[in-house]
């Protein structure tokens, strides 16, 4: 088998992570917090790491300053380590004055970079899921069946299935063929691909290896194909061997608000279906350094926290406290998200800048970082398919969110009552 170091691992960056808005208002997806220390791209770069990829490329775009900051502060291998982490940002050049297209059309605009290191295999992943994988399985299985690509593929529930793209897959794991998102039962049934009654199909996971020839050609002969998942994989199903691996393991798309705020508080739970306490596949982000967190004469009840918080005689349920919290007397908050601050202060006056004072009451909410709630504050969820815009605060739905960087004022109410 060849070894590990022949396949190069490239991570898609990320567009404008509309779905994602106001959190992605200034960063790009894939540098969002998640579970109160993290970024949602560590999860694959740690995967690559934990499996013995050290080649990795992450292809950026937009808004992109504060992920290449984590990942240059972050992902660094000591010199008598052979691999890297590359940043192949988007740039103007004399073949193509266009930001990337598409996922596939990301990667074509990179080719030259890719041949470079060659590797004879290149997997494509995306950098704003959660899960944990060894890509290494996915190999093997790759070239034991001397696959021109292989997709990982997960099972999906029957009332799911038009919510993903299914594949039809063959006896020997082959795939014969692609529909994207199918509303109608009758072309679901065409795709039946396991003898599950409750998990009939097999949806993309959106991770493809490819024979790094076998990708050159793909995105050359066919220049109009921008997408991986729309475009070229099912016309590679057409023309080449593509092959289906399974995955039966926790893997969430962080695509929406809704997503993100439902993964982020199954994390709080005592036996949350993904946890980041794994010795042998960790997890890795920033070092910090921050002190332990501190809490006075507080009830906490399935809260996940962060290091660098102080907390006074609060009360919290089903919520994560991000980085260095600061949440003072009488606040209530439930099922929401605060994802704490940058600094402790601020650097020109060296007052507190951030945090939650006394007697706000919070549920059902995002608190983006260096968020400023001042006295008895009311925050409430609206009802689910809510959607608004607002001057210091947005609701997708249902959910309020609280951008980056908002101070809100003393008794301001954000509640369906209040609208």
């Amino acid at each position: 088998m060849p070894a590990l170091d022949n396949i190069l691992a490239v991570i898609m960056g990320g567009g404008q992570g509309t779905r994602l808005y106001p959190l992605t208002k200034l960063r790009a997806k894939p540098a969002v917090p998640i579970a109160g220390k993290y970024r949602l791209i560590d999860t694959t770069l740690s995967n690559c790491i934990n499996s013995g990829i050290y080649k990795i490329a992450v292809l950026t775009q937009f808004n992109s300053v504060s992920l290449h900051r984590h990942i240059t502060r972050t992902f660094n291998f000591d010199t008598f380590h052979t691999g890297w982490v590359q940043i192949l940002a988007a740039e103007q050049t004399p073949d193509s004055a266009d930001w990337y297209q598409g996922t596939a059309d990301a990667v074509r605009k990179q080719l030259t970079e890719i041949q470079v290191t060659g590797a004879e295999h290149t997997l494509i992943l995306a950098g704003d899921h959660l899960y944990r994988m060894d890509y290494g399985e996915m190999a093997d299985f790759h070239l034991q069946r001397d696959a021109d690509v292989t997709v990982a593929v997960q099972p999906i529930f029957k009332e799911d299935a038009s919510r993903f793209g299914l594949l039809k897959r063959e006896k020997g794991d082959r795939i014969s063929n692609f529909v994207e998102k199918p509303k109608d039962s009758a072309t679901q049934e065409k795709f039946i691909s396991r003898d599950d009654e409750e998990k009939p199909f097999l949806g993309s996971m959106g991770i493809y290896l490819f024979k790094t020839q076998v990708l050159i050609d793909l995105l050359t002969d066919y220049p109009n194909y921008d997408d991986f998942g729309g475009d070229v994989i099912p016309h590679a199903i057409k023309s080449h061997g593509v092959y289906g691996f399974d995955f039966d393991g926790y893997w969430r798309d962080i695509g929406t608000i809704r997503a993100f705020y439902d993964t982020n508080l199954e994390l709080t739970l005592s036996d949350a279906p993904f946890n980041f306490y794994s010795k042998q596949s960790p997890i890795y982000t920033h070092a910090r350094y921050l002190p332990g967190s501190t809490v006075e004469d507080s009830h906490f009840k399935n809260v996940l926290m962060a290091e660098g918080c102080r907390i006074y005689q609060a009360d919290i349920t089903r919520s994560v406290i991000g980085l260095r919290s600061r949440i003072t007397t009488g606040v209530i908050i439930k099922d929401s998200i605060i994802m704490g601050a940058d600094t402790y202060t601020a650097k020109a006056t060296g007052e507190i800048r951030s945090g939650i004072k006394k007697n706000c009451y919070i549920e059902g909410a995002i608190l983006d970082k260096n968020v400023r709630l001042e006295n008895d504050v009311v925050i409430k969820p609206f009802p689910r398919g809510t959607d608004i815009d607002a001057e210091n605060y947005i609701v997708r739905d249902g959910i309020v969110i609280i951008p980056k960087n908002t101070h809100i004022s003393a008794g301001t109410r954000i509640t369906p009552e209040d609208i």
